[in-house]
């Protein structure tokens, strides 16, 4: 690698970016979503049942997942604490979940009263499939995966860990819209999953979830817990034993709003556009970063059976290839460079970290009985993989080269010129 003598902008340098932030909006709100939204405002705000862009909606996001049933939902939590409650997680059961995901992706399996037995991560950020194996003992109901940052997980070996120990299987697909794993999407290999449709999500309605599943008695549960009366009326058959509770369902309502699902359907209408914007220009950063020293990428990006979402584009920070140039110092140089869109996650962050999960009980009383607690340290390939964690978003509209452009230059900059930070 060639070092530069360019001043760094957080040395009084010239800055690579010069044009104020954000350079990066989502969702796009264009002429088209404008009119989809004001259609449907004149149309019905307040949907009961299925039936109009709700149904339309869920038809079709279920087709293309291959899945016989889709449930839109208030929020990708929602949807999740849907799949919770369909699989029958009770009390006292153990589930299987990443310690390294968006704290949501867990929380509502507390309301269960069902223990979260946390795993550890392999290279890509994802659960350990090995680390899965570890944790099963005669308690353990189910396994709940994460597709981090839109990077599939190694599906192959989990579900073989499921269908050994007969563990239902949900996937959180909230970062992964699109993805793929050999061929097939993510969502489409679990007994249940979820997706969120919150504002940076690639299909976004500004907050929303959906969830999808095979399992008609899954699906059931999912309405009554969130959508009572007309929808479990018009959807449970009289003659299914649950039938009986449609009127009140267990009493949560979860229904989305329909001007959130307008945006969010012309979103996913245009999915695959998206991605195809994406995958292009995360292809072009892979190219042209790969051989930097001081960052590495996850595995995934070299792997052919993966096709990641890109729902954003994360590198791990290698300080001890700059001589243990400290990643803050690294960061700030990146932001003083005016990449206003480099990030370093913090409330995505190992679990065992949160104050939720090292002491529940305050909160959640039922733990008194069924108490679980982790600490600092427990985890420390998904700390560390944390700790070192630097992320962008992955552009998906081409007027958009000149960032790519601008923030390939200035992550170069840095690092060839990083000895001027020491």
């Amino acid at each position: 690698m060639k070092f530069n003598a360019e001043k760094l902008a957080i040395l009084g340098g010239p800055k690579t970016i010069k044009v104020k932030s954000p350079h990066f909006r989502w969702p796009p709100i264009d002429k088209e979503i404008e009119k989809a939204v004001i259609k449907q405002l004149y149309k019905s705000i307040s949907i009961y049942d299925r039936s109009g862009i709700f149904k339309e909606f869920e038809d079709n996001f279920a087709k293309y997942h291959q899945r016989k049933y889709a449930l839109l939902c208030s929020s990708g939590t929602a949807a999740i604490h849907s799949m919770f409650v369909a699989a029958g997680f009770k009390e006292g059961d153990e589930v299987i979940c990443p310690t390294y995901t968006f704290f949501a992706t867990v929380t509502p399996l507390l309301f269960t009263g069902a223990i979260p037995v946390l795993c550890d991560i392999d290279e890509n950020g994802n659960i350990n499939p090995q680390e899965i194996e570890k944790k099963i003992t005669p308690k353990t109901k189910g396994v709940i995966i994460t597709h981090m940052w839109g990077i599939p997980c190694e599906m192959d070996e989990i579900i073989k860990i499921c269908k050994k120990n007969n563990l239902i299987l949900l996937e959180d697909c909230s970062h992964a819209h699109g993805a793929k794993y050999k061929d097939k999407f993510v969502g489409s290999f679990g007994d249940l999953s979820a997706w969120s449709l919150q504002g940076p999500k690639i299909v976004s309605g500004g907050e929303g979830g959906i969830l999808t599943t095979n399992n008609k008695e899954f699906y059931y549960r999912a309405l009554l817990l969130g959508h009572y009366n007309k929808r479990c009326k018009q959807e449970i058959s009289q003659n299914n034993h649950l039938y009986k509770y449609a009127m009140t369902g267990m009493g949560l309502k979860y229904r989305s709003h329909p001007l959130a699902v307008a945006i969010a359907y012309k979103m996913f209408k245009n999915l695959e556009k998206y991605l195809k914007v994406k995958r292009f220009f995360a292809n072009k950063m892979i190219k042209a970063l790969k051989d930097e020293i001081g960052i590495l990428f996850p595995p995934a990006f070299f792997d052919s059976k993966i096709i990641p979402a890109w729902y954003e584009f994360v590198f791990q920070y290698r300080a001890e290839e700059i001589e243990n140039l400290p990643i803050e110092r690294f960061f700030e140089a990146l932001q003083a460079e005016g990449l206003s869109e480099v990030d370093r996650p913090s409330s995505t962050c190992p679990l065992n970290l949160l104050p939720l999960f090292q002491n529940p009980i305050e909160l959640f009383p039922i733990y008194q009985k069924h108490y679980f607690c982790y600490k600092p340290g427990d985890f420390p390939k998904a700390e560390k993989f944390y700790q070192n964690t630097i992320k962008l978003p992955v552009w998906a509209s081409k007027n958009d080269l000149k960032f790519i452009n601008l923030y390939i230059a200035g992550i170069k900059k840095v690092i060839r010129n990083y000895r001027t930070l020491l």
